[in-house]
């Protein structure tokens, strides 16, 4: 999203400016650790601008107005989205009202408390299925074997998707994440061109089977919507595109930066093994300390006014969340990662207003119950080597992260 806002100036003009203007240094910045630079920029105040084009704030009191003010939207009326986000089709991340009504009302369902119910039994069994697999005292990548799995298991189970080879929707997550960032080189655009097209086949032959055997999955449920002209034909492959996503990447990188803090901080970690109810508020918490999605961008619609500065129509304004979620004026002892936080739910790790994430309530979920069973059933996990992390701007969370469970 936030690639198509900034000029295309490639890492060559990123890093000509970067020395006298901290948020183009965020594209050139060793991102291993990100939040000196968030500090840096929020000491240059409300709602700066970068050399670069674009407003951005870290406040969570102005990043909460763009995010949920009716002024802005996440494409500038004039802009063509297929130029922002090239050959990669997100639907409801580029839609204004009321297209963005329109077709958000016919997902929210499936995301809903009653579905959410449904799910926990499905997500509780893929849970201990992936967790029997664990030898104790062998090493093992918590993202492969846990992390990235859980959620493609579940979403290709909301979509009712028969049968999915992990490894290739793994592929397929990956692709379309780093797309959020824009595309880095030629081989990352044909494996998102590759990706779009694989992806596109999979959901237009699911499309079919739905019209000859309607379930109880969303495809089926997509399918009625056009049947009875709530959405366009062209509107069906696009919501699944980011349905897959939606319900994907958000939790990976929540599952496994939880893991990672957890165990950096072995008193948080010896809290949840001692009462693993205690994993609503690591989740919680995660989301605020380690933000899975750490930026957003948004275009005023018209003229308006933030934090005291005006605002023309078509300017973007890129809202830092994870900064944000480490506001001082919101959070005490903002820096520090404590899973009985009080007001830890108080983030916008998933945005706010008519955006706000449709997969939340299921990436809260799988995010519970995975690391609920993890505190019961391994007490004793602890690090295995250094974390890799994802080294991109807009999605952070480990890239591989190994740990083991057992006697030492």
């Amino acid at each position: 999203m936030t690639a198509g806002m900034v000029a295309q100036k490639g890492l060559f003009g990123y890093a000509a400016h970067a020395r006298r203007d901290p948020f183009a240094a965020l594209f050139v910045h060793d991102r291993r650790d990100p939040y000196p630079l968030y500090e840096r920029l929020r000491a240059q105040g409300a709602l700066p601008r970068s050399v670069l084009g674009v407003r951005y704030t870290t406040s969570h009191e102005l990043s909460s107005q763009v995010l949920a003010s009716r002024a802005f939207g996440p494409t500038a009326e004039s802009a063509d989205v297929s130029a922002l986000e090239g050959d990669l089709d997100l639907s409801l991340l580029q839609l204004n009202p009321p297209d963005h009504t329109r077709l958000r009302r016919i997902v929210t369902p499936a995301f809903g408390r009653a579905r959410m119910a449904g799910y926990r039994e499905r997500i509780e069994t893929t849970v201990d299925r992936l967790l029997d697999d664990v030898r104790p005292g062998e090493p093992w990548d918590l993202v492969a074997g846990l992390g990235a799995p859980l959620p493609i298991a579940v979403i290709t189970d909301l979509l009712g998707i028969p049968a999915y080879d992990e490894p290739t929707f793994l592929r397929f997550g990956e692709a379309i994440a780093g797309a959020l960032d824009g595309v880095r080189s030629p081989r990352h655009a044909a494996d998102l061109v590759r990706a779009s097209r694989r992806l596109e086949a999979v959901f237009t032959r699911l499309v079919a089977q739905r019209e000859a055997e309607p379930g109880d999955d969303v495809v089926s449920a997509l399918v009625a919507a056009r049947d009875d002209g709530r959405a366009a034909p062209e509107d069906l492959v696009p919501l699944c595109n980011l349905l897959l996503l939606a319900g994907f990447e958000t939790t990976v990188n929540l599952i496994g930066s939880a893991v990672q803090h957890l165990l950096a901080h072995p008193q948080q970690w010896r809290r949840l093994v001692e009462d693993p109810s205690l994993a609503e508020g690591a989740v919680e918490e995660t989301l605020r300390f380690a933000s899975p999605v750490q930026l957003t961008g948004r275009f005023a619609l018209r003229d308006t006014q933030v934090g005291g500065v005006d605002v023309p129509a078509g300017q973007g304004v890129v809202p830092i969340l994870a900064a944000a979620n480490r506001d001082p004026d919101v959070f005490d002892r903002p820096g520090e990662f404590d899973i009985l936080r009080p007001n830890a739910s108080e983030h916008i790790a998933f945005s706010a207003g008519a955006h706000y994430c449709l997969g939340a309530p299921l990436a809260r979920l799988e995010g519970v119950i995975a690391l609920a069973a993890l505190a019961r059933r391994f007490p004793d996990l602890r690090p295995a080597g250094h974390a890799v992390p994802r080294r991109g701007v807009t999605i952070r969370g480990p890239e591989r992260l190994p740990v083991v469970a057992g006697p030492r």
